[in-house]
């Protein structure tokens, strides 16, 4: 079961057209508007993470603290998007089998 994380309430005006956009996501996801309405924010803010990474104004770390997320799942992101960030795949594979050839 996952950790809860704290929410803080704050006032916000949300024009119409965003509203009937989270109750379709609700309706099509099952879901209340507000869940929705958090999903859709979320998405925003890993946008725009990413983007902050991909012009190096934060780190990787950085990113997957302010998202509440590992830095596996910020890799697995950039990946997806494209976007490069430090080491790669290749780059870990290299490292494990570095780190495995001088604990033998």
């Amino acid at each position: 079961m996952s950790e809860t994380k704290p929410t803080k309430p704050y006032p916000l005006r949300i024009p119409e057209n965003l509203i009937e956009l989270a109750e379709a996501k609700g309706r099509s996801e099952r879901t209340d508007r507000s869940t929705a309405l958090r999903q859709l924010l979320y998405s925003g803010a890993e946008d725009y993470a990413l983007d902050l990474l991909a012009k190096g104004r934060i780190s990787s770390g950085k990113a997957a603290e302010l998202l509440d997320t590992s830095m596996h799942r910020i890799h697995e992101l950039a990946a997806e998007r494209g976007v490069e960030i430090g080491a790669d795949n290749e780059d870990y594979r290299r490292s494990r089998e570095t780190t495995a050839g001088l604990l033998r």
